[in-house]
């Protein structure tokens, strides 16, 4: 076996373990991402439950203000809001994942907009927000010393020549 030989041989060996590694890493992240994503579904569930009682609070006291259409659809945004806390809480975070790539595949169009609409409105809350941090930076104090200008004004300056 030559010297290039055994070169050949370390560097792939040397690949394959870097390949190795990084298979691990890859699985290692999505681990994580199935747990966070699964712990941050169950707090966002609870928190849905909690606003469909708020909203249903609201439907009970719109009935008894005899205005029945509108409690009506406050119940039913109370029902959605309560399936979506549901399955929020009951789904781990890989069905969750898996659901949002089903969406994604059938509704490549809905999620391009979705995609836009977010961005659009990160634009404006960034804006609004720069706008805001711009008002409140501090200004220097004005000079007391009158104002020297570099150059005569060229009213005077055309009346010398």
């Amino acid at each position: 076996m030559s010297v290039s030989d055994e070169r050949t041989e370390t560097d792939g060996s040397a690949a394959e373990q870097a390949k190795d590694k990084a298979r691990q890493a890859a699985g290692q992240a999505r681990v994580k991402a199935r747990e966070q994503v699964d712990q941050r579904s169950t707090q966002a569930g609870e928190q849905m439950d909690s606003a469909a009682g708020d909203v249903r609070s609201v439907a009970e006291e719109l009935r008894r203000q005899g205005k029945d259409t509108p409690a009506k659809y406050a119940e039913q945004a109370a029902e959605r809001a309560e399936r979506l806390g549901g399955y929020l809480k009951d789904s781990d975070g890989e069905t969750i994942l898996r659901d949002v790539e089903d969406f994604a595949r059938s509704k490549p169009w809905a999620v391009a907009a979705g995609g836009l609409a977010l961005g659009f409105a990160a634009s404006r809350l960034l804006k609004a927000s720069s706008a805001e941090r711009y008002r409140q930076l501090p200004r220097p104090a004005p000079s007391t010393q009158p104002a020297i200008p570099d150059q005569p004004p060229a009213t005077v300056a055309a009346g010398r020549s």
